[in-house]
Formats: structure tokens, C-alpha cells, sequence
């Protein structure tokens, strides 16, 4: 917090007590009209265009150092921090660059195509896409099911068990066809 009033005195050229009595007006839910009219003897005597951009600019700090603890839990879950992230992440001074240094890090969102690669069914979907396999589809479907295959973790997981083969069908088929049909 003691970053955030320094950063706000400095780009405001105002002083940091100044700025850290009216962070706890605005903490205890004064507004900054209310702040501007009855409250001048704890502010120093800031106009309103001050409080209002001090206002906005304390949302936005906090705002900023909440996203990068964010981004650094994220990526720390993924294994991949290192000193050159967390350093990089500190100093960014915007939204935006924080938002740059986590885009390769930034998890994919769950699709039906993803869950159905991540079970196999990639090559099922093509063979049913193309009909050109003379055996029928529930036998070749056999050969995706894999819950007998799988780690007892992994059998938990909804992602990664195929229990039947018209589970196997169905979602091959249902989640493949949009990539090919559109």
C-alpha cells in the first residue's frame, strides 16, 4: 500500500500524507464529492479534480497489483516462474504490459475439441469425417476406449476417460465436425 500513495504523491505532486488520509476516507466509503466539501481539513484541502483523479488512479493501482499477483500465482501453478517473470511482472507499470508478459503463459480455454484430443479421439473423428473404413463404427469405437488403460487418477477425470464406444462416437464426431463443417 505504502507503493501505491508514493506513486500517487509523486504523479499528482502532492504529499504522501495527503494522499494516505484521503486513501482512508475513500476506504471507509466517503465519496469524493463528500470528501471534497466536508472533508479539506484531512486532505490538506484538495480540490475535487485532484481527489477524482486520485480516486481513479488508487482504483487503478490496485486494480494493477492485484492482476500481477495473478499472473504470478498462474504461472507459478504452471511450473514456469522464474526470476526473469517476477522481476518483469514488478515493474510493469500497466495492465497491459502485465497482460504481455503472462500471454504465453495464459491457459487455453476448455473447448469440446480440446477434451476430445485430450482423450484420443482425434484420429476416430477423421475416420468418421471421411467414410472410408469398411468396418463398422462401433468396432473401430472399441478401440478408443481407454478407461481400462488409465491410472486410478486418471479414471476421475471426465477429460481423459473414454467408457464407451458411443461415448467415443459422440464426442469425436459431435466435437470434430464444426472444424470440418464450417
Amino acid at each position: 500500500m505504502d507503493k501505491i500513495i508514493k506513486t500517487i504523491a509523486e504523479e499528482l505532486n502532492i504529499k504522501p500524507s495527503q494522499v494516505e488520509n484521503t486513501v482512508k476516507l475513500i476506504d471507509e466509503g466517503n465519496t469524493i464529492p463528500f470528501i471534497a466539501r466536508y472533508r479539506k481539513e484531512v486532505t490538506g484541502g484538495l480540490s475535487d479534480e485532484i481527489l477524482r483523479e486520485l480516486g481513479d488512479r488508487l482504483n487503478y493501482l490496485r486494480n494493477l497489483e492485484q492482476r500481477k499477483e495473478e499472473v504470478v500465482k498462474s504461472i507459478e501453478e504452471q511450473g514456469k516462474l522464474t526470476d526473469e517473470i517476477l522481476q518483469a511482472v514488478a515493474i510493469a507499470k500497466t495492465l497491459a504490459e502485465v497482460e504481455d508478459i503472462y500471454r504465453p503463459y495464459k491457459q487455453k480455454k476448455k473447448t469440446r475439441a480440446t477434451v476430445a484430443k485430450a482423450k484420443g479421439l482425434e484420429p476416430l473423428a477423421v475416420i468418421i469425417i471421411e467414410q472410408k473404413e469398411t468396418k463398422p463404427i462401433k468396432e473401430i469405437a472399441k478401440e478408443y476406449i481407454n478407461i481400462d488403460k488409465l491410472s486410478e487418477e486418471d479414471k476421475k477425470n471426465k477429460d481423459k476417460a473414454v467408457n464407451t464406444e458411443e461415448e467415443a462416437i459422440r464426442r469425436s464426431f459431435r466435437y470434430y465436425s464444426r472444424r470440418y463443417f464450417r
